[in-house]
């Protein structure tokens, strides 16, 4: 039976009488690419929040990377990797700088951050820009550097909150590979996408509505049980009875 890095149980965040999450219980496996899907306001971030040790819940259980979402935040923080939409990157600094600064908040040495570093940039194809400041590379070049210093420390867990929002679909199917690659590495991606086809690259798909867990599977499961032809018509037949509208 495969690791178990996330594990959830009726967790549930609550602010007075609003339900932002509501009692979600879900399990994901070590190298698992998990897509968690939701409209706005169902409560995908406020869930992906906690689960990154940012937001306390008001009950329920999670174990992230092993460490409990009450107790052991700052261990949660240490063994994952985080990527939003806006990116994770300083653009007044270089590639190399900015590769250099990410592995020293993760604790990675100097020597190893060399090491990584240069294969890093290689495998990118930026040795020509390796010194040039971030604000000056193309939007697809930014993403893929975002991800790869999020994963720069080999962390358990890495989490992207609509990573590949912007992009033409040739750089989003270049990063998707990268994503593959990291998940065989034994890396877990969490991922939000409002691009429903990403959906169906992943092992597996949640579905939160109005800010429960209303439907969890393989997309090809999910496509049967909602007699649906693509992951577009699973999320319509989902989301369109929510009645939340802000996340």
């Amino acid at each position: 039976m495969a690791e178990k890095v996330i594990i959830c149980k009726d967790l549930t965040k609550q602010f007075g009488d609003f339900y932002a999450v509501n009692q979600i219980s879900f399990e994901v496996a070590k190298g698992e690419i998990f897509g968690f899907l939701g409209a706005n306001g169902a409560g995908k971030t406020t869930a992906m929040r906690i689960l990154c040790g940012l937001s306390y819940p008001t009950s329920g259980e999670a174990i992230v990377a092993g460490f409990d979402v009450y107790r052991q935040q700052e261990d949660i923080k240490r063994h994952i990797g985080y990527m939003s939409q806006k990116f994770s990157l300083y653009e007044n600094l270089t590639v190399l700088e900015n590769i250099e600064f990410f592995g020293g908040v993760y604790g990675v040495s100097r020597k190893e951050i060399k090491e990584r570093s240069d294969l890093l940039v290689k495998d990118l194809g930026l040795e020509r820009e390796a010194k040039k400041l971030v604000s000056d590379l193309p939007l697809g070049w930014k993403q893929k550097l975002a991800f790869s210093t999020a994963i720069f420390h080999r962390p358990k867990i890495v989490f992207l909150d609509e990573p590949t929002g912007g992009v033409d679909p040739l750089t989003r199917r270049q990063f998707w590979d990268m994503i593959y690659e990291a998940a065989s590495s034994g890396i877990t991606v969490f991922v939000t996408t409002h691009y429903m086809d990403e959906a169906e690259y992943c092992d597996r798909v949640s579905v939160m509505v109005d800010g429960r867990v209303e439907a969890l599977d393989t997309p090809n499961k999910l496509k049967e049980t909602y007699g649906a032809d693509d992951m577009d018509g699973v999320f319509y037949r989902l989301a369109m009875g929510a009645k939340r509208t802000g996340d």
